[in-house]
């Protein structure tokens, strides 16, 4: 209870995320419109919080999604499989032309001081028809679950998306499970689908569900129309902006228990200074801070949730729930994709202050 969480000793489901799944094609560091050839990565915010738990720290995790029948989907739903999720799915058949489609993410890496960049093909998504009463929350929470999270993005695909967020809230709540969102404010979404200020009343009436939310104070601005700091002049790395705004948003939202983000100060493409913060039931929790270089930053912020997650899941104590995450978020950008390739033992040794030496 040093979280102020009142976590299930034990349930058949660890933890149960809802949201989108989708492709990303990388060309690595060819700029998209000069590739000729792609990885294909599968993700999706709320997926990979899952799989990371699943793959990486051993937990038993599940997804509600949607699921189109046709060869994507079916590259998709093995990737689910490939991480250990067990998934949940409301099935959507192709047309053969028009879809229902799963959302495809185009991307390229970028190199030195040429910046990444993400654009989207969320045409007639699957995701985006979901609503409430086609996931049987009964029946998936039937054994118990621990821990239920969703997101911004997903919040953002329709008018019936965050329906079916509040749903399934309600419906892990009355499981016993704590709920986690991840703000993860995205303007091109929430641009087409009624600008900042739907934003904030779709949000709010999630939030008031929420016992964790994850967020910088970006995203508590524009996510919550929560007044905060000027934060351009300081350091990326200084945590004082995002602590600052812990009052408005207790204020606002009583029940939120903790608020935590990563720290992210870009010195180029390849080359970041890393940290994470949690303010946990009215206390404070800063990471060390460490140099990545990075191979690929995409999902770098739900490996620190992840981390951060299996920490306060498995009684570890605040500080060193912050530094799982940091950890498991910096080893996350030195793979190709969204999801993890690291092992537990892995972001423990890191967390503990482990180098980079050659393990014999």
């Amino acid at each position: 209870m040093q979280s102020g969480l009142n976590l299930r000793p034990a349930a058949a489901l660890d933890f149960v995320s809802l949201g989108a799944l989708v492709h990303r094609l990388d060309p690595g560091v060819i700029p998209f419109r000069k590739a000729s050839a792609f990885q294909v990565h599968v993700s999706g915010g709320e997926f990979n919080v899952a799989a990371n738990l699943s793959d990486c720290f051993r937990l038993k995790t599940g997804l509600a999604s949607a699921m189109v029948d046709y060869p994507l989907g079916d590259l998709i739903a093995e990737r689910v499989r490939a991480m250990g999720v067990t998934p949940f799915y409301k099935y959507f058949q192709h047309d053969g032309v028009h879809g229902p489609n799963m959302a495809t993410v185009y991307s390229d890496r970028g190199q030195g001081v040429r910046a990444p960049v993400v654009f989207y093909n969320r045409c007639n998504e699957a995701a985006a028809q979901l609503k409430p009463g086609d996931f049987n929350w009964r029946e998936i929470f039937a054994g118990g679950v621990r821990w239920f999270h969703s997101g911004g993005i997903f919040a953002a695909l329709s008018s019936t998306t965050a329906e079916t967020i509040i749903e399934a809230m309600q419906a892990a709540k009355a499981a016993g499970a704590v709920t986690s969102f991840d703000l993860n404010y995205r303007a091109k979404l929430w641009n087409i689908a009624g600008g900042p200020e739907r934003a904030v009343a779709v949000l709010d009436r999630i939030i008031k569900h929420v016992d964790v939310l994850v967020g910088n104070e970006e995203d508590l601005q524009l996510g919550l129309g929560i007044p905060g700091p000027d934060v351009t002049a300081r350091s990326k790395l200084d945590p004082s902006a995002f602590f600052s705004m812990m009052g408005n948003v207790t204020r606002k939202h009583p029940n939120v228990k903790i608020v935590a983000t990563t720290l992210r100060e870009v010195h180029s493409t390849n080359r970041h200074s890393w940290g994470a913060v949690a303010w946990i039931d009215g206390a404070t929790y800063i990471s060390p801070t460490c140099e990545l270089d990075v191979i690929d930053r995409v999902g770098g912020g739900d490996g620190y949730a992840s981390g951060f997650f299996h920490g306060l899941l498995t009684g570890e104590s605040p500080q060193d729930a912050v530094n799982l995450g940091w950890a498991h978020g910096a080893l996350l950008t030195t793979f190709p994709g969204d999801t993890t390739m690291a092992t537990m033992e892995q972001v423990r040794a890191f967390a503990r202050g482990g180098s980079a030496r050659i393990q014999r």
